[in-house]
């Protein structure tokens, strides 16, 4: 079983950047398909982002695509989401969590998830 701890949240002005980091302990970490994903107050959480356990495939969602950018490191245990051109709309919690079964944008698929971090963007 994985622990999953984020961090790098914060308030931003439109247009800057964060880098979300997603700290795993408690279970190999390289064994893991990792997700990123966001839920605004009032919405549903959505799929922002997907990589596999090498980091050799990733998906993004089309709202990110092109401003986002998922990566991990599997010797440091961590994931990372580089968020650049970040826009009002960004605002949500950010939460990532891991499955050892597939590669999924659905929320369901995955066992495991860590508490979030905050991302507010100001206009």
């Amino acid at each position: 079983q994985v622990q999953l701890v984020e961090s790098g949240g914060g308030l931003v002005q439109a247009g800057g950047s964060l880098r979300l980091s997603c700290a795993a302990s408690g279970s190999t970490f390289s064994r893991y398909y990792m997700g990123w994903f966001r839920q605004a107050p009032g919405k549903e959480r959505e799929f922002v982002s997907r990589i596999d356990w090498n980091g050799g495939s990733t998906y993004y969602a089309r709202s990110v695509t092109g401003r986002f950018t998922i990566s991990r490191d599997n010797a440091k245990n961590t994931l990372y989401l580089q968020m650049n051109s970040l826009k009002p709309e960004d605002t949500a919690i950010y939460y990532c969590a891991a499955d050892l079964q597939g590669n999924s944008y659905y929320a369901y698929d995955y066992s495991y998830w860590g508490q979030g971090t905050q991302v507010t963007v100001s206009s």
